[in-house]
């Protein structure tokens, strides 16, 4: 049985991960996430992001999985990463993130709808 990751310290969760589309086109393409500072509304810029994961599991199939490459950011507070939807349905996308000047890691986790 996979171990889940430890809880986030309560300071981190005043961040989150937003899709900036929450749909888009099966095949290649490009995934762009913005971090938000909760208490301020604004986007993180510098954060270190990496994806995790990208995988079928809100469609039930945990085993389906697509690759990841981080791309330039298009703007301050938005990550993108060039993904391979293999199919269309629904994809879960896994992030974690170092924030400047915050203690641990923020991790989400979003789900995008990819279409024919």
């Amino acid at each position: 049985m996979p171990k889940s990751a430890p809880p986030m310290p309560p300071e981190l969760k005043d961040y989150a991960f937003e899709l900036l589309d929450p749909g888009t086109k099966s095949g290649e393409a490009t995934l762009k996430v913005r971090l938000l500072d909760k208490r301020v509304e604004k986007p993180v810029a510098d954060a270190l992001v990496y994806a995790h994961r990208l995988d079928m599991a809100p469609d039930g199939m945990p085993t389906m999985t697509g690759k990841l490459k981080p791309e330039a950011s298009p703007g301050p507070g938005i990550y993108a990463f060039r993904a391979n939807l293999a199919m269309e349905g629904r994809w879960r996308l896994s992030l974690a993130a170092k924030v400047p000047g915050e203690t641990g890691t923020v991790q989400d986790q979003l789900v995008l709808k990819a279409v024919e």
